[in-house]
């Protein structure tokens, strides 16, 4: 096999195993949700806005962007979150156009419940990785989905 064979190669087997780990994740969250009594979706908003709330709340516009989905969808599953007591929406007071969205207490104290699976399944994804190696696959990955999107920019305007 010449070394552009054995590249396509790697290639598709590195895909193929993004493909079943996303799989595997989405199960995972299900599972997640299910155990809150929500729908994946809404436990996916509450764990974005867990990592990205630095205390003051955060817009559906940052979590429609870490999670690649649409505002609108974030709005009203946002909505529904707050109706169940896990979510607070209040308007920003720097910008009434805007809310601020966070966990309420009830939220965080699901989530901490979870807490000891949630450790048990990293322990098991992760065996054989120590801190180190996890840092550099996670680098490797960051540099991945980059050019993953100038890729897929360029697929979709010609370029490529």
């Amino acid at each position: 096999m010449g070394e552009k064979d054995q590249l396509d190669k790697a290639v598709t087997d590195f895909i193929w195993n993004i493909v079943e780990i996303h799989s595997q994740l989405e199960e995972i969250h299900k599972g997640w949700a299910e155990m809150m009594g929500i729908s994946e979706p809404q436990w996916l908003i509450m764990m974005a806005i867990d990592e990205i709330d630095e205390g003051r709340g955060v817009s559906g516009i940052a979590v429609a962007n870490k999670l690649r989905i649409h505002p609108a969808f974030v709005t009203n599953q946002t909505k529904k979150l707050e109706e169940n007591g896990l979510l607070s929406r209040v308007t920003s007071p720097e910008d009434a156009r805007y809310l601020q969205i966070s966990l309420t207490e009830k939220a965080r104290a699901e989530i901490a419940g979870l807490s000891n699976k949630r450790q048990a399944l990293n322990l098991t994804m992760f065996a054989g990785l120590d801190e180190a190696s996890l840092d550099y696959l996670n680098k490797r990955l960051a540099s991945i989905a980059k050019n993953s999107r100038l890729a897929s920019q360029k697929l979709s305007i010609g370029v490529l």
